[in-house]
């Protein structure tokens, strides 16, 4: 769909829908956004509103070995990628979710990963995490503790609307991930 924009009665037609998660048994780190976007529930793939910045911050941090796009989904996977989220359903905003949703998508998180095995589980937002895994002082980087078996990174959130990282500081908290998978 590169090029075409979705109408407002598209994007409201696409609360609540789902996207397939991404991913398989070759995944070596598995991104766990909060929800899907309006705009990702249209498409149909994941971080795929425009100005979201993932896909950059992927390839700067050398996560992947090109800028992919969220359609590109082979080429995710080759990069040994996977995406999944706490909640399923599209929201036009994350602050949408309840906090009950937050918590109950870690148990279905839960069986992907045991199903996947992927060798990290990389949350994609700080606040979302303290909620869903109640550890408040939890903070941006690898977490003390597994999950089933893989190891736990928090990210910072690379929507746009994310103003406390920019660029750079995104770029670096992901590259530390990379660092640690590469070893």
């Amino acid at each position: 769909m590169p090029g075409t924009r979705p109408t407002r009665d598209q994007l409201v037609a696409s609360y609540g829908t789902t996207i397939p998660d991404l991913g398989g048994p070759d995944t070596q780190i598995l991104l766990v956004g909060i929800n899907p976007s309006l705009f990702s529930g249209w498409s149909g793939h994941h971080f795929a509103r425009p100005g979201n910045r993932l896909w950059r911050t992927l390839h700067l941090s050398g996560l992947t070995p090109v800028l992919l796009d969220p359609g590109d989904e082979p080429g995710i996977q080759a990069a040994g990628l996977g995406i999944t989220n706490l909640v399923a359903r599209a929201t036009a905003r994350a602050d949408e979710l309840t906090s009950d949703e937050l918590r109950a998508g870690v148990e279905r998180l839960r069986s992907l990963v045991r199903r996947w095995q992927p060798d990290f589980v990389a949350f994609l937002g700080i606040s979302t995490y303290r909620i869903a895994f109640a550890t408040p002082k939890a903070t941006v980087g690898e977490q003390p503790v597994d999950f089933e078996g893989a190891r736990v990174w928090v990210l910072p959130n690379p929507s746009g609307l994310n103003a406390s990282y920019q660029q750079p500081a995104l770029t670096s908290a992901y590259a530390e991930l990379r660092q640690a998978a590469a070893r």
